[in-house]
Order: C-alpha cells, then sequence, then structure tokens
C-alpha cells in the first residue's frame, strides 16, 4: 500500500491501497466485505426470483392450453406467482438498503482520509493550492463518490447479474433460443465498451473544470473588498462566465455521447428477432406457446440492463475521475514527515541557527544566517520587506525545512524533533490572525483543545488586554466572532491571538508584527503583560517599531535574506548604516554625520 510522509497522522488509522484509483475504490469497498458480499448475494436472488416471474408464467399457459385446469390449480398458481413478486421486493430493497450503507461509508472514510491528508501536508503545498479547488475536491467530487456506489456500481453489478441470469433461464427453457440474447449481449458489451472509452476523457474534464469554476468563484468571494475596490467586477464576471461556459460545453459533449447511445434502438431490435425466431422455433412444434411467452418475459427483461446501464456508467465514469482528483491531492508529495519517534522533551527555548540558506522554490530567501538565541532571551528580526524575517521564524517549528544548515533547539536539530512535540511548545502570533468561526473562549484555547478551562481562559484574555472588550459582548466569552473574525476590529483579533498564544504557555514565543493593529494606549499595556510572561520563555520579535525593539537582548539585522549585523540597539546605531537607515525616521537622535560598516 502507498504511504507517504505527512505532518499529521492519526493512531489506528486505516490505510487503504493508493496506487491506482481502482485499488484505492477497491480497499475503501473491502474494508467493509460483509456489505458488499452480502449485496452481491441479495442482488443475485433478486434477479433469479425476478426471472422466475416469466418461467412462472409460461407455465401457466401451458398448464391452461393443455385443459381440464382446476381452479385450486390456477389460485396456486397464482399466490405462488404473488409470493415470488413480494419475496423478491423484499430482497431487493434489502439488496438497495446494503448499497446505501456501503455508499455512504465509502464517502464517510475517504471524507476523514482527505482531512487527515490535508491536515499533515506541509506548508509548502498549501500554497500551491487553490483553496476553491480543494474545495470542490472534498465536496463535489466526494458525492460523486457515493453516487459512484449507489446508484453506480450496484445497479451496474445487478445489470449484469440480470443479463447472466437471463441467460441462464433462457438456456434451461431451450438452448436454441440462445441466439438472439446472445448476440445482443457482444453488440451490448462492444457499444458499452465504445462508450466508455469515449465518456473517460470528457469525465475527467468536466471534473476539473468544475474544480477550476469553483476556485474562481472562493477567490472572487474571498477577494470582494478588494473586487470592489478596485471596481474590477466586470473583470470577475467575464473571468467567471468564461470557465462556466466551459463547464456547460464539457457537460454537453458528455450528453452527445450519451445520446449517440441508443439502449432503445438495441432492445427493439432484439425484441423484435427474439420474438421471430421464437415463433420460427414454435411453428416446426420446437417450443410451445408457454415457453414463448417465457422466453418473451425474460427478453422484456432486457430493458432494465439496456436503459439504466447507461445512466449508471455515466455516474462511475464521474465517480472515477472524482477518485482520481482526490487521489491525486492526496499522492501529493509533502516536505516534511510528522517523525512521530522523534526527540520528546521539555524545552527550554535555545535556538542556534547555523549557517542556514533557504528558498522557495528557485528563489532564494535566506542565505548563510547563524546566530544563538539563549533561553529567555528576546530576539528582535528588523529588516525591509521581503528581507525573510517572517520565513526564517517559520524555520524554527519547522513550517518549512532548511535547504542548507541546521536549525537546532536545545541542541538538537528541529529535523530530529518529533514534529508534535516541537510546535506544541512554540506559539507565534502574526500580524494577519486567523480566527475560526466560533466562539471567543474556542478561539483562545484553540491551541490546548478541550484541556483549557474557562479560569484560564479569562486569565489570558486578561493578560492580553482582552477581556474587557470580550465582557462588553453580550454573549461575552460565548460570542461567535464570525469567518475570520469578521466581527471583530483588527487590535481585538490580535488580542485573543495573543491571550491565545498566552494560554498554551510556550517555551518559544513568536510575535510577528503582531501588535501593529492596537492603538498607543492598549498596545502599552499588552507589553508590560507580554514582558512579565516573557521570563525564561524564548521571543523571536519582528517589528517595525522601535519602542519594541528597545528591549531585545539581541536584534538580527537582514537584507536580502543575509544577516548583516546583529547586536543590541545602541550597538548597531553605532555601527550598522541599514539599521540606522531603517530606523531614521523613529529616532532623530542618530546623528547624521555617523559613518560605519554593516
Amino acid at each position: 500500500m502507498s504511504l507517504s510522509k505527512s505532518e499529521f497522522t492519526v493512531a489506528g488509522e486505516y490505510h487503504y491501497n493508493r496506487t491506482s484509483p481502482t485499488r484505492w475504490v477497491a480497499s475503501h469497498l473491502l474494508r467493509y466485505k460483509h456489505y458488499v458480499f452480502g449485496f452481491m448475494l441479495l442482488s443475485i436472488t433478486t434477479n433469479v426470483l425476478y426471472s422466475t416471474i416469466p418461467v412462472m408464467t409460461g407455465s401457466a399457459f401451458n398448464v391452461v392450453q393443455q385443459g381440464a385446469t382446476s381452479l385450486h390449480q390456477l389460485v396456486t398458481l397464482a399466490l405462488t406467482l404473488l409470493a415470488v413478486v413480494l419475496a423478491g421486493g423484499a430482497v431487493d430493497m434489502s439488496a438497495r438498503f446494503l448499497a446505501e450503507i456501503q455508499g455512504k461509508r465509502f464517502a464517510r472514510d475517504a471524507r476523514d482520509e482527505l482531512y487527515i491528508s490535508l491536515l499533515g501536508k506541509s506548508q509548502t503545498f498549501h500554497n500551491r493550492q487553490r483553496v476553491g479547488d480543494i474545495m470542490a475536491r472534498a465536496a463535489n467530487d466526494m458525492t460523486q463518490l457515493s453516487n459512484m456506489i449507489v446508484p453506480g456500481f450496484d445497479i451496474i453489478f445487478d445489470s449484469f447479474t440480470s443479463l447472466a441470469v437471463i441467460l441462464i433461464f433462457v438456456g434451461l427453457i431451450n438452448i436454441q433460443l440462445l441466439l438472439v440474447p446472445l448476440l445482443f449481449t457482444v453488440v451490448f458489451l462492444v457499444a458499452l465498451r465504445d462508450y466508455s472509452r469515449k465518456l473517460n476523457p470528457v469525465s475527467d474534464s468536466l471534473r476539473a473544470q468544475f474544480g477550476i469554476t469553483n476556485a474562481i468563484l472562493n477567490e472572487a468571494v474571498t477577494g470582494i473588498e478588494v473586487v470592489k475596490a478596485t471596481a474590477q467586477e466586470e473583470q470577475e464576471k467575464r473571468k467567471f462566465t468564461e470557465s462556466s461556459v466551459r463547464y456547460r460545453d464539457f457537460y454537453v459533449k458528455n450528453g452527445q455521447i450519451q445520446g449517440r447511445y441508443l439502449p432503445t434502438l438495441l432492445l427493439g431490435i432484439t425484441l423484435a428477432f427474439a420474438f421471430l425466431h421464437g415463433l420460427f422455433l414454435l411453428s416446426h412444434q420446437q417450443i410451445s406457446i408457454g415457453t414463448l411467452v417465457a422466453y418473451m418475459g425474460l427478453m422484456v427483461n432486457l430493458r432494465f440492463v439496456s436503459f439504466i446501464s447507461i445512466w449508471s456508467f455515466s455516474l462511475v465514469q464521474l465517480g472515477v475521475a472524482g477518485a482520481e482528483r482526490i487521489l491525486s491531492l492526496m499522492k501529493e508529495e509533502t516536505e516534511l514527515d510528522e517523525n512521530e519517534a522523534g526527540y520528546r522533551a521539555e524545552m527550554r527555548g535555545d535556538i542556534v541557527f547555523e549557517h542556514v540558506t533557504f528558498s522557495y522554490g528557485s528563489t532564494p530567501i535566506l542565505k548563510d544566517v547563524s546566530f544563538h538565541a539563549k533561553p529567555g532571551q528576546t530576539i528582535a528580526i528588523v529588516g525591509q520587506t521581503g528581507a525573510g524575517k517572517s520565513t526564517l521564524t517559520k524555520l524554527v517549528n519547522r513550517i518549512y525545512d532548511v535547504d542548507e544548515g541546521r536549525v537546532l533547539v536545545d541542541g538538537v536539530d528541529v529535523r530530529d524533533w518529533s514534529l508534535d512535540a516541537l510546535r506544541s511548545q512554540v506559539s507565534t502570533i502574526e500580524q494577519d490572525i486567523f480566527l475560526f468561526s466560533r466562539s471567543v473562549s474556542e478561539n483562545i484555547a484553540y491551541g490546548l483543545g478541550q484541556k483549557a478551562n474557562r479560569v484560564a481562559i479569562e486569565e489570558a484574555a486578561k493578560d492580553a488586554q482582552a477581556h474587557e472588550f470580550i465582557m462588553s459582548f453580550k454573549d461575552g466569552y460565548e460570542t461567535i466572532v464570525g469567518d475570520r473574525g469578521v466581527t471583530l476590529s483588527g487590535g481585538q483579533r490580535q488580542r485573543i491571538a495573543i491571550a491565545r498564544a498566552l494560554l498554551t504557555d510556550p517555551r518559544i514565543l513568536i510575535l510577528d508584527d503582531s501588535t501593529s493593529a492596537i492603538d498607543s494606549a492598549t498596545e502599552d499595556e499588552i507589553q508590560k503583560a507580554i514582558r512579565r510572561l516573557l521570563q525564561d520563555r524564548t521571543t523571536l520579535l519582528i517589528t517595525h517599531r522601535l519602542s519594541q525593539i528597545r528591549w531585545a537582548d539581541n536584534i538580527l539585522v537582514l537584507k536580502k535574506g543575509e544577516l548583516v549585523d546583529q547586536g543590541t540597539h545602541a550597538e548597531l546605531l553605532e555601527r550598522c548604516d541599514t539599521y540606522r537607515r531603517i530606523f531614521s525616521h523613529y529616532d532623530s537622535a542618530v546623528p547624521a554625520t555617523a559613518t560605519g560598516g554593516e
């Protein structure tokens, strides 16, 4: 079975065969073998019972034709026929029930598998993806998987079982009658093969285009503020319309392929030749009138095979296309591994960068960066936009892995740490805060899951200067903040994020311009709380505010990915031109004639 690296796994997770879409689907279905084989047995039984009905009808004709038939015999035949019909209906309903259970379990398990796979993918992977396309695969393609089983596979199995049972019954009645149904079978299978061959690429394109259309819609809605601010509604409408037209065209092409497959004509010709053949044998006294009635009754049952197969095969093709898209997403390589057996310990917070180089693809971001942050120290990181400040901090908790060099935490390479043990002791507060559409208390307690209590949540909120505005809400800590926290101001979102980080009691704290949206008065209060809580906690601080940088133990100056200097605020003002240029507008006390190297 195909297993790939992942940042996240579930204990006891069932591993499916991902080597191909067919094997992946089969491994899902065979996880619940009793449902599969139960359905198959009931389906065969149903078709046998339904095929018995025309045979019994033909027998009744023979009995009546022979004369001297008693009322008792006719009633017995009628009741027997009724019993067979009722039994067939009951068995058929049971088969449909098992198929529905299997289909819904398949969709549920596949959805869980995809979700776990996405959680385990690296940030680099997610940076490459379009959210709308992922949502299309997780929602619509999953629905196609369920439809592929019911009413896809189950009807196809029913159809072929029905065809096989009809051939067997016709052969048992009179082997000479097999000529026409065998010819029908050959023509039907050839036509079906040609139909599937033409439909498959169209189904793939249809599912792919749906993902593209969904991605365009998602981007427009997510960025609606930018769209409106730049008056680009017409452009977005045109872009979406073009994608929708392509999606429609694929659907039309799908319908054209289905339209060229003529099951009605095939069945009509088959029934005509069957009746003609039967009359020929009857005229030569090789079969009875009852046998002809039974034969034509069985042949009429081929209408289910003819009509339903085109629809069910279309569902299967769409399901296979959906399975390929889902599987391709799960099989995408992720750059990091959970390393569950890796190093685990309570972190002291010692950070060492040894000649670290990192790039996004072919674009270099950091070049030969080396520094040491001792436990409890606050390290400020400054530089112009694009200097690599945020990227540097993301190497500490392995959001990304270095290309060259090493990042050590407590003397252990971060790649040798258990990813869970490493990240659970590092908290990050960024400028662009993400809050879930849940209650305020759930967002604050997110880093601890169910382990946080209300008292601890409120204490963290008070330390982050968030308690007062939270209590001003009607529902207090149970207030739902809306998607991405849209009901809160930027400052409120950041204070909740600070409370979330403080509640986890991290050994390493990363503040990435975390107070940029907070007014000066609130910022002063937050800084007081943070400075009290920074004791024995290593902090990496990215900011452009001189008031925050002054009290850092060490300041790293980045320029185009290179560490050009490091030291205290006073030391860098004295000797580093880059540092002075960055912050000259903050401090008019910098001597205009000062000189120094970098």
